[in-house]
């Protein structure tokens, strides 16, 4: 009998010109939350896809509960009871709950066998109950939040009596108390027999659910460690390939004149009498919980919504900003938390995205001069390391990680004073974090002022130079750098015992 319920051992796949799994091995225990790390193009999608059936191995063997196997299609991968969650999940908005849940392996009214809706709601209902969730099952799936999309693919994947589930970056686009749900669904699956590979960025996922590690890099198998084993610097250098000895690469500020300042800024239901500060070459973070107003105070200074009261003075002059377009000829920009959606667009080549804000530079008359276009988007993804084939390739092919340079690439084509960026890292490898802290250092020692809104605790005492906290719609404490901690963040965000009096004279 195999101490192992799936087994993968020298698993390659070969696409033509790459070589996307070299020579990989995995060991999945029964009832194991397994972590699976590494860098954006390091193979786990790939990896993900020969478990479930999409793609076949070109050498290797894959043993299911101590048998060799192979997968015609996803379905036969199934019928081993083998599902995945993936984190942009294969979701009909427009069927209800029950309809996503059920789709493929509908229940049947044995004698009539038309679909017994009856039937099926009611164990819908009872799915999603035994996950902690009141989610109505008729209701639309397009009508739920990303985190309650989340837990209905969890559903969808025990209806099939998945014994193997593996859940692709599940957190990523979740709030920290709705990573905190998944946590625990994830421990009861657990706790109920199931195994899991659990594909993650985050190491607070690793530390909280997973009792291994696995890391893969640049397509091959680095290797096996129990969590409690490795440490967080062995674990970087195993996803990256080299040391990383400061992940913040944090260059001592040119602190120069001041260049925003914010007094009394209010949007009734969002937040109010919002007051800072920022001088030039100055890293400014603002967090706080999620929910806390720290995208809709920087939405409000870019143009996107309107303030009710409050000033906001660029270099001493007072702003009227109605529309984004009049923030950008203003000198500042923004980079939105959701890339995707509102930074890119994703048919169109990475040339077209960094140009597209500032068109006026490569057009005459009505004509657009495509290769001075193409040039300048060249240097200025070299310049930001933008890993692509070519400035020809679509924003969709890239990683994370370089889709958020070639949002800095738009943003520094421009003629900007202040820059804000919302969760800049955000679904971002650490090996890619550690390259965009290096463009926000050399952009800060350039002279851009930066405003950083981040929920990661490391990175804002890691790359901020001043810290303003924020809870429930206002700024309860400002801190210096040199005077913050986790726990006075905390404090602040939570207000415990009051909050935390300002770090730092206005």
């Amino acid at each position: 009998m195999s101490d192992y319920i799936l087994e993968l051992k020298n698993i390659t796949k070969i696409f033509p010109g790459v070589k996307a799994l070299d020579d990989v091995h995995f060991q999945l225990k029964q009832g194991e939350i397994h972590a699976l790390m590494g860098e954006n193009g390091a193979g786990k999608s790939t990896f993900i896809k020969v478990i479930t059936g999409v793609h076949a191995p070109d050498g290797g063997e894959i043993i299911l509960n101590g048998e060799k196997i192979v997968f015609a299609n996803p379905k036969e991968a199934q019928s081993y009871s083998i599902a995945a969650i993936y984190q942009h999940g294969t979701v009909y908005p427009h069927l209800s709950v029950t309809e996503n849940i059920f789709l493929g392996h509908e229940k049947t009214h044995p004698v009539t066998k038309m679909i017994n809706w009856t039937q099926m709601h009611k164990d819908a209902k009872k799915l999603l109950t035994d996950l902690g969730s009141d989610i109505d099952p008729r209701t639309n799936m397009g009508n739920l939040s990303v985190a309650e999309q989340q837990i209905v693919e969890i559903a969808k994947a025990i209806s099939t009596n998945a014994k193997i589930i593996i859940m692709d970056e599940p957190t990523a686009a979740l709030s920290n108390r709705e990573c905190e749900q998944l946590y625990k669904i994830t421990l009861k699956l657990r706790d109920d027999g199931a195994s899991i590979i659990f594909i993650s960025h985050r190491f607070e996922d690793m530390y909280k659910l997973a009792s291994r590690v696995t890391v893969l890099r640049d397509a091959k198998y680095i290797g096996t460690w129990g969590v409690d084993e490795i440490s967080n610097e062995k674990l970087i250098s195993a996803m990256v390939g080299r040391e990383i000895t400061q992940i913040y690469p944090k260059s001592e500020p040119k602190i120069g004149d001041e260049l925003l300042r914010v007094e009394n800024l209010s949007r009734t239901g969002y937040f109010k009498d919002i007051s800072f500060s920022i001088r030039k070459g100055e890293i400014f973070a603002l967090t706080g919980l999620v929910g806390a107003g720290r995208t809709e105070v920087c939405q409000t200074i870019f143009g996107i919504e309107k303030a009710d009261s409050g000033k906001i003075m660029l270099e001493g002059k007072e702003l009227h900003i109605s529309h984004p377009s009049e923030a950008m000829r203003a000198g500042i920009g923004y980079l939105p938390e959701d890339r995707q959606k509102q930074g890119l667009i994703l048919d169109w080549e990475i040339y077209k995205n960094e140009t597209l804000a500032t068109l006026e530079q490569f057009t005459k008359y009505t004509a657009i001069n495509s290769k001075k276009e193409r040039l300048k988007a060249k240097k200025l993804s070299e310049m930001i390391s933008v890993k692509a084939v070519s400035v020809y390739d679509k924003a969709s092919s890239l990683s994370g990680g370089n889709q958020q340079k070639v949002i800095f690439a738009k943003l520094l084509n421009s003629d900007l004073k202040l820059i804000i960026l919302d969760e800049p890292t955000k679904g971002v490898d650490v090996g890619a974090k550690s390259q965009i802290y290096e463009i926000m250092s050399k952009l800060a020692q350039d002279g851009y002022g930066i405003i950083m809104v981040s929920s990661e605790m490391p990175e804002v005492l890691g790359v901020a130079d001043t810290i303003g906290v924020m809870r429930a719609g206002k700024i309860t404490a400002i801190f210096d750098r040199k005077d913050a901690t986790q726990e006075k963040i905390l404090a602040a965000a939570m207000q415990v015992n009051g909050g935390v009096p300002d770090g730092r004279e206005e």
